[in-house]
């Protein structure tokens, strides 16, 4: 065919399947018309292709709109959707080409040697499309590229560039492709997926078939190396985890590419063009096909939303964006839950099902010898013998009579721990098989006592219960023998604290657990390793752990509601009445020993006896330091650090001692006489006088609130001070992953407000702060930040550090002005709801009142607070910090001007209003674009 005899490309059968009808979308006829009409009035070449970008750039914008109407309309029917997006970028390529070979280079023969074919490949060939798509283009021809061919390239990619597509393109010859294809699995990929839309037809034939005949055919197996090879390193680089809460749609764990990969595979090695035609192969099921379907589907609808929403190519699910998409698919706040939530618990659990679709998938390229088969896992030097019923397909666990295998419910239960066991990962067809008759586990089963006996086995004998968990929570069967466990399945927790879903939270905490008990956290986690290796209930430990969150996603405090739950499900599993109690009470208040350690000042006697008023006794203690290390490990990577293990040790340890020796031993005149020892030790080259003045010259807090370290820095500091003087000093403390920041300075008002503030400016997150008045006068002010990566201060930070703080004590920077630039909150964390509380307790303390503040955490926030209090004359003697992503919580230890609790209803009130109103300010202004 020469392009003379070309077909008239508005000729074409228009398409059935686009979300508007084809002609709303793109009109090819009167679009051709119209092109034809412009080109003959225009004066030279250059007129031409400008009239042409300026028609079709309006045909496209009015075609995107089309789409987005339709989208608007039916926003989870994606397929059309994506379809629409190919279809009108089909039109505007077949355009440019008409005016090209028409209009701007006419072929001055039909000689073959002036044939060329346009082809679309990879994903644009594939007729798959979201509205920031990439286009990718090949031009082929029959031989080395003519002139001719040449310029309608150049002019065809100049126009689609001036109708700003993100045009990629590669001009070759069909045996250029077939030897770059054999070196390039990349190349290979797109080519692939070749499809034919404008010039010489036959030409993008033989490249098909001669790709078929020549390399796909005798080298599927390399193909598939390949491309799994591919995919493990882009799931690393993603972060490696299918429940990261910021998911990449396209890239990401269970997401597009994954599914692509797969039909990728399948169309070389069975040459399909469809994924249903894999279940006519015997590949999926009718039901896995429509899992693949419904994934894909709304994967799709998700990417053509996040290029809806922000205008450009984006596949990443952040924050801000995962609330729009939410509201654009028709997601809405409900059963105490966000919108946003409900939105993304359906992601992940298509996630889900994209790696299931994946064993599957692969195994069946095994047992036709196509794909190599795994190995076994690392430790077995030679094939484990199976129990009766089992048997091992590819090195993977199957059954050896299904129908014997349903007959016994709680061979359910028995796969998992037989695969547990052996440690032979599932076979998928003994996968199917389960999640084709999860029916079957019912209240019968679940309240057998050797179904229970089998369960509590797999967590507490094979050593790596976390594998087993992970692979019945994906089965279905974790739900289904506990259906408590279903509703947290793929639930996601909408801040920027929880790095994963609640129950991928819960499995990574029972195999942290399990490290523990091996012994490979002895230097993160010394005491809980040295508890295990001493001994503690198990059973107790590993349920408790296991249900500490299954409480979650309801409007009821989920510690409250998961205890109640707790209640029903350990004596189903057989434990006794104390280890039910003691399960029941782990769940109830596994919270309690972070926020008493993170929350409240350790160093003041009360928060020892409260908390220790609360555990009772020293096998509470030990199993509740276990678990709460567990759970913040479980949070995500980087969130466990030295200064979260010292305040829990420090609370332990001082704990064990009140529980051993009396709680009445727990008092400021002991720790006062104790402090005041160890100072005169440290002191020891003092002159006995200097001594004696410095042990007289602090109020009782002074020594029972620091170290005995920071104590002999501020004597030194205190020594020889002038009345006008500012003394400050910087260490790292490591043992804390902080920097430790004294003060010491003729006391004024509102000095706490003033040095967060200029700890602020230099970007400085304080995690804990101390102020104290001398007798005679002088503030001593500790403060413990940290950066913005939760690291100690570098060195060669810390002389701009200490140059800012000088500043702005000295009046040279003005806190409230500079705060300004530096107080705003990123737009990607604006989403965050976090209303704000304010408690005042006088109980928590014999001496002063605890304001503990909860809301958005930012840059200014302590200053304005300090600010704040400073100005209704209440004193600051310590702060604790503790933040969860976008949510802080500051804890404030205060008197008024009297040395007094603050007392009085109406004081309280007027002074939570006045903390609100600052804290509403401050927040309108970081939030200002």
């Amino acid at each position: 065919m020469t392009l003379s005899e070309r077909p008239d490309p508005a000729a074409n059968a228009l398409p059935d399947d686009l979300i508007r009808p084809p002609t709303e979308i793109f009109d090819m006829a009167a679009a051709l018309a119209a092109l034809d009409a412009a080109s003959a009035q225009a004066a030279d070449p250059k007129a031409v292709r400008a009239a042409t970008v300026e028609r079709l750039a309006a045909l496209r914008k009015a075609g995107m709109g089309a789409i987005a109407r339709g989208i608007a309309e039916r926003p989870l029917e994606a397929r059309p959707a994506v379809r629409s997006y190919a279809w009108l970028t089909d039109c505007l390529v077949r355009a440019c080409f008409h005016v090209a070979i028409r209009h701007l280079h006419p072929a001055r023969s039909a000689d073959t040697e002036d044939q060329i074919s346009v082809v679309a490949v990879g994903g644009y060939g594939r007729a798959e499309m979201s509205p920031c798509s990439d286009v990718d283009l090949l031009f082929l021809t029959p031989w080395k590229i003519t002139p001719w061919a040449e310029s309608v390239i150049e002019s065809m990619l100049y126009m689609l560039w001036d109708l700003r597509l993100k045009v990629g393109h590669a001009s070759r010859t069909v045996a250029d492709c077939l030897r770059q294809a054999r070196d390039d699995y990349t190349i290979r990929t797109a080519l692939l997926e070749l499809r034919h839309l404008d010039g010489n037809v036959a030409l993008a034939n033989e490249l098909k078939a001669r790709l078929r005949d020549d390399l796909f055919r005798t080298s599927a197996s390399d193909f598939i190396e390949a491309k799994l090879e591919e995919r493990t390193s882009r799931h690393k680089k993603q972060g490696g985890q299918r429940y990261v809460v910021e998911p990449n749609v396209k890239e990401g764990k269970g997401g597009l590419r994954d599914l692509q990969t797969l039909f990728w595979i399948a169309k070389y090695v069975h040459t399909v063009d469809e994924p249903r035609e894999l279940v006519k192969l015997g590949v999926f099921t009718a039901d896995e096909y429509r899992y693949f379907d419904k994934a894909q589907n709304f994967l799709w609808a998700v990417r053509n939303q996040l290029h809806l929403v922000t205008g450009r190519a984006m596949d990443q699910l952040t924050f801000d964006l995962q609330v729009e998409v939410a509201d654009k698919l028709g997601y809405v706040d409900r059963a105490g839950r966000r919108a946003v939530e409900h939105f993304m618990q359906d992601y992940f659990r298509h996630a889900t099902r994209v790696g299931d679709l994946t064993r599957v998938f692969l195994t069946a390229m095994e047992a036709n010898h196509i794909k190599r088969m795994p190995s076994l896992r690392g430790f077995f030097t030679r094939r484990r013998k199976v129990k009766p019923g089992f048997r091992v397909v590819q090195n993977r666990l199957s059954v050896e009579d299904e129908a014997a295998f349903l007959s016994d419910k709680l061979n359910f239960l028995r796969l998992f721990d037989e695969a547990l066991r052996t440690g032979y990962p599932l076979h998928p067809d003994a996968t199917r098989m389960v999640v084709a008759n999860l029916s079957l586990i019912d209240d019968t089963m679940r309240r057998d006592p050797e179904a229970n006996r089998i369960f509590l086995g797999l967590l507490l004998k094979r050593g790596e219960p976390s594998r087993a968990l992970h692979r019945m929570k994906e089965t279905g069967v974790l739900g289904a023998f506990l259906p408590e466990f279903q509703p947290i399945v793929a639930m996601m927790q909408f801040n920027m604290y929880h790095h994963y879903t609640v129950d991928e939270h819960t499995i990574i905490c029972i195999n942290v657990l399990e490290r523990i008990e091996r012994g490979e956290l002895a230097d993160e986690l010394p005491m809980s390793t040295r508890i295990l290796k001493e001994g503690v209930n198990r059973r107790v430990l590993y349920l408790a752990l296991l249900l500490h969150d299954i409480g979650k996603g309801r409007p009821e405090d989920h510690s409250v509601l998961g205890a109640r739950i707790a209640r029903r499900i350990a004596p189903r599993l057989g434990l006794k009445p104390q280890e039910c109690a003691t399960v029941e009470w782990l769940v109830r208040y596994h919270l309690l020993m972070s926020d008493m350690a993170q929350k409240r000042d350790i160093a003041d006697p009360r928060t020892v006896r409260d908390f220790a008023k609360a555990v009772k006794t020293q096998k509470r203690l030990d199993l509740l330091l276990v678990l709460t290390s567990c759970d913040i490990m479980g949070v995500g990577p980087g969130v466990w650090n030295n200064w979260k293990a010292m305040l829990l040790r420090n609370l332990y340890r001082q704990t064990s001692e009140a529980l051993s020796s009396g709680l009445e031993d727990v008092n400021r005149e002991a720790r006062e006489s104790e402090a005041k020892r160890a100072l005169r030790e440290a002191l020891g080259d003092w002159d006995k006088g200097l001594v004696r003045h410095e042990l007289s010259r602090h109020y009782g807090p002074y020594w029972q609130g620091l170290q005995t370290e920071t104590q002999v820095v501020f004597a030194r500091m205190l020594d020889g001070l002038e009345d006008d003087e500012i003394r400050v000093d910087l260490k790292e403390d490591t043992d804390r992953d902080a920097t430790r920041v004294c003060f010491v300075m003729a006391d004024h008002p509102g000095i706490f407000a003033r040095l967060a503030g200029s700890l602020a400016l230099v970007g400085a997150n304080v995690v804990d702060a101390r102020t104290y008045t001398s007798k005679d006068g002088y503030a001593t002010a500790v403060f413990w930040v940290q950066d913005a990566d939760g690291a100690p201060y570098d060195t060669h930070r810390m002389d701009r550090l200490k140059a800012m703080i000088r500043k702005t004590l000295h009046g040279e920077v003005v806190t409230g002005d500079a705060m300004v630039q530096r107080d705003k909150i990123k737009k990607r964390e604006r989403a965050f709801r976090h209303p704000t509380t304010i408690d005042f307790d006088n109980e928590g303390s014999d001496i002063y009142t605890i304001i503990e503040v909860d809301t958005r955490d930012r840059t200014g926030l302590l200053y304005d607070l300090a600010r704040t209090l400073a100005a209704n004359n209440i004193y600051i003697s310590s702060a604790q910090i503790a933040t969860y992503g976008a949510q802080a919580v500051d804890t404030f230890y205060v008197k008024d001007m009297f040395g007094l609790k603050i007392m009085g209803k109406g004081k309280l009130e007027s002074l939570e209003r006045k903390l609100k109103d600052a804290i509403e300010r401050g927040a309108t202004k970081a939030a200002a674009e």
